[in-house]
C-alpha cells in the first residue's frame, strides 16, 4: 500500500444546472472521491452559464447541499461581463475565457472582447484558458501584455507545449494542465476502432503519435493532470451529433499509476501534477488530516459498471490499469472504502467560502 494527498482536479464538468440527466454535484463528487479525487474545480459552461452573481450564487447553492467533496466553482468570461466577474473574484475558483469551441453567452469570438478581461481580472485564481493553436500563441501574447497569469487548458498538441516552454523560458507567466486521454490515446484510435467513433470525440480532438510523444517528452512543462470530466450519456454519443467529451475522473488516477509502474513516470511527478501544483496555481487551502490510499500492486480491468458517473461509460472501457484506491480520508474522516462512499451529500466545502 501506499499513501497520497488527496488529489486536485482543476477540469471538471459537473453539467449542473441544465444538463443532470448527464451528472450532477451529487454524481461527479462520488465518481471523484471513487478515483482519490478529493477537491474539483467546475467549468462555467453549463446552461445556463455561471457568468454572474445570480447563476454564481445558483451553482454553489447546488454545490453545498450535494457535493461529497470539496469543490470551487469557476466563473465564465463573457463579452460584456469583465467588471461583474472581476467583483466576483474571490468566491470563484478562477475565470474560465472559451477562446475556441463554445457558443452563447461565454463566445468570445473578437479579441477585442479579451482585453477588459485581462485588464481587470486579479485572482486569486488564474484566467484559465481553451484556446488552441494559434489562439493560444495570442492568448499568451496577451498575458505578456497585461502581465496577467494564464493557465492554459488540456494542451495536446507538440506545437503547443513547444510554443509553451518558449514562452516559460521568457518569463510570461503561463501555466498548463494535460488530460489523460490526450497521453493515451492518439487520432489512430478512430481508425478500426472496437469502440463507436461517437465516443471518442473531444475537444481538443485526439492528436497523432508525436503529438502524445511531444506531450511525454515535455512532462517538466507540463505543470498540471486534469481529466476535463466531461459526461455524456452514451445515447447522445452513439447519435448522429455526438458531443464532444469524455468522463474521466475515476480512470485519473489508476492511468497515471500505471504508467508509474511502467516507468514512464515517477510518483513524485504525479504528486506534483495532481496536487502539488494545482494547489499552487489557484490557490487553494489545504486540506487537513486528508489521504489516500492505494494498492499499488492490484491490477484489474476499467469497467463503466463499477463506476460512480452518471453517464454510466468511459474511453477506457476494459483497459488493464495497476493501482486501485482502497481508502480515501477527507479532512479526518473516512470517505471511500472499497469503491463503497462513505461521505454524504454536503460534506464537501466550498474552498473560497470564508
Amino acid at each position: 500500500m501506499i499513501e497520497l494527498p488527496g488529489l486536485i482536479d482543476p477540469h471538471v464538468h459537473v453539467r449542473e444546472p441544465g444538463q443532470t440527466h448527464k451528472e450532477d454535484w451529487d454524481t461527479a463528487t462520488q465518481a471523484a472521491l471513487a478515483g482519490g479525487v478529493t477537491m474539483i474545480l467546475a467549468m462555467p459552461n453549463t446552461k445556463p452559464p455561471i457568468f454572474d452573481e445570480i447563476t454564481l450564487t445558483l451553482a454553489l447553492q447546488a454545490a453545498k447541499s450535494k457535493a461529497r467533496c470539496d469543490y470551487g466553482q469557476y466563473l465564465g468570461a463573457g463579452p460584456a461581463n469583465a467588471a461583474e466577474v472581476a467583483r466576483l473574484a474571490p468566491r470563484a475558483a478562477a475565470l474560465k475565457m472559451y477562446l475556441d469551441s463554445t457558443f452563447g453567452e461565454l463566445r468570445l469570438n473578437d479579441m477585442t472582447l479579451w482585453v477588459e478581461h485581462f485588464r481587470h481580472w486579479s485572482g486569486p485564481g488564474p484566467i484559465v484558458l481553451h484556446a488552441e493553436s494559434r489562439s493560444m500563441a495570442a492568448a499568451l501574447a496577451f498575458a505578456q501584455m497585461f502581465d496577467q497569469p494564464v493557465h492554459i487548458a488540456h494542451v495536446s498538441l507538440r506545437e503547443e507545449i513547444l510554443t509553451i516552454r518558449e514562452a516559460k523560458a521568457r518569463g510570461v507567466k503561463v501555466t498548463c494542465e494535460v488530460c489523460p486521454h490526450h497521453l493515451f490515446f492518439t487520432q489512430s484510435a478512430l481508425d478500426g476502432s472496437s469502440v463507436v467513433n461517437g465516443r471518442l470525440e473531444v475537444r481538443p480532438r485526439l492528436a497523432t503519435q508525436a503529438d502524445v510523444n511531444a506531450l511525454w517528452d515535455n512532462l517538466d512543462v507540463i505543470d498540471c493532470f486534469a481529466t476535463d470530466h466531461a459526461p455524456h450519456t452514451l445515447a447522445e454519443k452513439d447519435g448522429e451529433n455526438p458531443p464532444p467529451g469524455f468522463p474521466g475522473l475515476e480512470t485519473l488516477l489508476p492511468l497515471l499509476l500505471t504508467a508509474v509502474a511502467e516507468g514512464r513516470l515517477t510518483l513524485q511527478q504525479l504528486v506534483e501534477k495532481a496536487y502539488t501544483n494545482p494547489r499552487r496555481i489557484f490557490g487553494l487551502p489545504e486540506q487537513p488530516e486528508t489521504r489516500v490510499i492505494v494498492d499499488e500492486q492490484a491490477e484489474y480491468e476499467l469497467r463503466a459498471a463499477e463506476m460512480k458517473s452518471r453517464c454510466g461509460w468511459t474511453p477506457f472501457e476494459g483497459w488493464k490499469v495497476k493501482g486501485r484506491v482502497r481508502k480515501v480520508i477527507l479532512r479526518g474522516h473516512e470517505v471511500v472504502r472499497d469503491g463503497q462512499i462513505l461521505a454524504a451529500p454536503g460534506f464537501g466545502r466550498d474552498v473560497r467560502a470564508s
